[in-house]
């Protein structure tokens, strides 16, 4: 899978704006990108939408706001929607779903890191 880059600049330049530009951590996975804050996955993207963490409590309300359920191959991914680059075309419309996820990411505490 690739990503679109112009897509990925306006998520990059969002992220920087929410998070600040030292508050973030841009990582490659699955072929996309993803950003996670405060080491908690907030954005990402694919093909040609926004992957947003809304955890599980606000799935319903990203459905109603256009979102599709974020799916795996057969497996809904719990708490993760995506929202068609569509329905994006200005700055404002990707703020909107952009800095609700930083904010949830910096809201939790950080993960312990991984033993090696």
């Amino acid at each position: 899978m690739t990503y679109d880059e112009e897509l990925a600049g306006r998520i990059r330049a969002a992220v920087e704006a929410a998070a600040g530009p030292d508050g973030y951590r841009e990582i490659k996975m699955f072929g996309g990108l993803c950003w996670t804050v405060n080491t908690h996955m907030a954005v990402g993207t694919g093909e040609s939408d926004l992957m947003v963490h809304v955890g599980t409590d606000g799935v319903d309300a990203a459905l109603e706001r256009g979102a599709v359920r974020a799916t795996m191959g057969e497996r809904t991914m719990g708490g993760v929607v995506l929202v068609p680059a569509d329905q994006l075309p200005d700055a404002a419309s990707l703020d909107a779903w952009v800095a609700p996820a930083v904010e949830r990411a910096r809201a939790k505490p950080p993960k312990k890191p991984k033993k090696k």
